[in-house]
């Protein structure tokens, strides 16, 4: 294959369950099941000499503990864990990083926006959705008898899967340099998917550590919530695809939240940007006829939505909505209902 003309994968297949891949020397891939459609996440474990660090850590469940207790008593014995690395907040990748913590001594190292997000949406257990949460649902247009049992319904907790975080971590930012696994990996930030994320970048090899700001086969979900809803995700998105896509070069390993390891990132930078594009053109023709957030799956997605997707579409949906008005080219105006209709301008 030309090195230019696509991406590749060099393991077909990922690690099973409780044992690794070692991708490059002293960094370990491993995999851990999430139930639901995107049914796996990636973490990472490197070889610091005497200790190990984690690199995002799964969902806090009896099935992902028993997971990590394999591995520490296979694959990685011998070292204990010191520092765990989230690279964002959401609870597929710091789920378990409180357990570390507290059972296994490890120090948190994370963005502070990563770290004050997990620990308030922790803390934050609620058993019926907040008024807040079911207006926003209004004005996004759901539909109606989603709405009405969702109204009833526990709502996602991340409680339920995040185990509980003790105070203290260290912040990394934007600009820093930082020692893992006998490597000095650049920290650059991204946004969009998840506020103030940590991607690394080795200066001593090929190796990205991307999170879920770089995936090879699947766009990230970029939704706008109740905690902001005036926010401009997609916008963010895109300034960061283009601000990281200038240090991308083609052996790059990218190792990244989901899916498998991959090179070839300058295509898949230019991808991730023309993506976000398209859709932000075909919605802005779509709108030609006023509509509501709800309204706007197939022309976004081009796929059925079945019920485990529904709220991830409408939150997708709602900001790419957004970043067109917010960019001039569209206008919102509030129906009755408290939905709001969005139409091109």
């Amino acid at each position: 294959m030309n090195a230019h003309s696509g991406l590749r994968y060099p393991w077909a297949e990922p690690p099973a369950e409780g044992e690794t891949i070692e991708v490059a020397e002293g960094v370990h891939w491993i995999r851990l099941p999430l139930p639901m459609a995107l049914d796996h996440v990636n973490a990472y474990a490197l070889d610091d000499g005497d200790s190990w660090t984690i690199v995002d850590t799964g969902f806090s469940s009896k099935r992902t503990r028993a997971i990590w207790e394999k591995l520490l008593s296979g694959p990685l014995a011998g070292k204990p864990v010191s520092r765990v690395i989230v690279t964002h907040h959401h609870p597929d990748h710091v789920g378990l990083a409180g357990w570390f913590q507290s059972e296994h001594g490890a120090t948190l190292w994370t963005t502070r926006t990563a770290w004050l997000f997990s620990r308030m949406l922790q803390l934050d257990e609620q058993p019926v959705p907040s008024q807040e949460t079911l207006a926003f649902y209004q004005s996004a247009g759901m539909d109606p008898e989603i709405l009405e049992t969702r109204r009833t319904e526990r709502p996602f907790n991340f409680a339920d899967v995040v185990y509980p975080m003790p105070l203290g971590f260290h912040r990394i930012k934007e600009g820093d340099v930082v020692r893992i696994g006998g490597r000095d990996w650049d920290v650059r930030i991204g946004n969009g998917h998840a506020p103030e994320h940590a991607t690394f970048w080795s200066r001593d090899d090929n190796l990205v550590l991307s999170g879920d700001q770089i995936l090879p086969s699947i766009s990230s979900n970029i939704g706008v919530y109740a905690t902001e809803p005036e926010a401009d995700p997609v916008g963010d998105w895109m300034e960061a695809c283009e601000r990281l896509s200038q240090y991308a070069r083609e052996d790059h390993l990218v190792l990244g939240g989901h899916k498998t390891p991959f090179t070839g990132l300058p295509l898949r930078m230019q991808q991730l940007i023309d993506n976000h594009h398209g859709a932000l053109k075909r919605l802005h023709e779509y709108i030609a006829t006023p509509k509501v957030a709800g309204a706007c799956f197939p022309v976004l997605f081009k796929r059925s939505i079945g019920p485990a997707e529904y709220g991830l579409a409408l939150v997708e949906a709602f900001a790419h909505l957004s970043h067109l008005y917010q960019s001039g080219q569209a206008s919102r105006t509030r129906r009755d209902d408290g939905a709001w209709v969005w139409q091109a301008i």
